[in-house]
């Protein structure tokens, strides 16, 4: 296993015009949007080469990732329309080079201030005092939502047919819970007529005391 750390020659590795020109197309064609300006791209270019310039690792990886992407194809990459360069980037997806390419460009590439008066963004508003006085709900570049379907009624359910108490409060019913069990008891036994004989009663044998005659 060779070391890039070990060989000087790898840490001054640079990217050709054509290389460059090469990073733009990747760009542009794994974040198509036709409304961005040029510029945009050619900074999210340059942001990746200088976050690559920082690491040698990451550069090593761009450099061999173009030279690999290159030889996806018989064309090169430049000359490709953007549904077979498209296809070209869908095969080397899970390549490192292509994951340092994509999480950079997701973190920038919307952080541009020209990108955002294409989508319409204002751009941060706390040194401007918020949004509540600046238009907060003005977002021009969103359709207007459509409300469709019937009108839902809700029907009045009318007074709830048991009593509702808060917190801290007793229950107002005229009769307490306590009460309400005695009474079901006491229903209940009287239903049951009279209990039967346990041997403890009239029938039982009478004790006497001081022994046996």
């Amino acid at each position: 296993m060779t070391y890039p750390a070990k060989y000087p020659t790898l840490n001054e590795t640079t990217l050709t015009p054509e290389a460059r020109a090469i990073l733009k197309r990747i760009i542009k064609t794994a974040f198509p949007h036709p409304g961005f300006p040029e510029e945009a791209y050619e900074r999210m270019t340059s942001r990746i080469v200088t976050e690559a310039d920082a690491s040698t690792w990451f550069r090593v990886v761009l450099t061999q990732g173009l030279i690999a992407l290159g030889a996806q194809s018989e064309e090169p990459f430049l000359e490709l329309s953007d549904e077979r360069a498209l296809a070209v980037l869908r095969r080397v997806a899970d390549l490192e080079f292509f994951g340092f390419i994509r999480r950079t460009t997701v973190l920038n590439l919307y952080d541009d201030p020209q990108v955002w008066d294409v989508l319409g963004y204002e751009g941060p508003s706390f040194d401007k005092g918020g949004y509540l006085h600046r238009g907060f709900d003005d977002l021009d570049w969103l359709p207007t939502p459509r409300v469709d379907g019937p009108e839902i009624s809700v029907p009045d359910s009318g007074p709830l047919p048991y009593p509702v108490t808060q917190a801290g409060q007793s229950p107002q019913s005229p009769q307490s819970a306590p009460d309400r069990d005695a009474a079901a008891g006491s229903a209940a036994a009287r239903a049951a007529g009279p209990a039967p004989d346990s041997g403890t009663g009239s029938q039982a044998p009478k004790q006497h005391g001081g022994g046996s005659k």
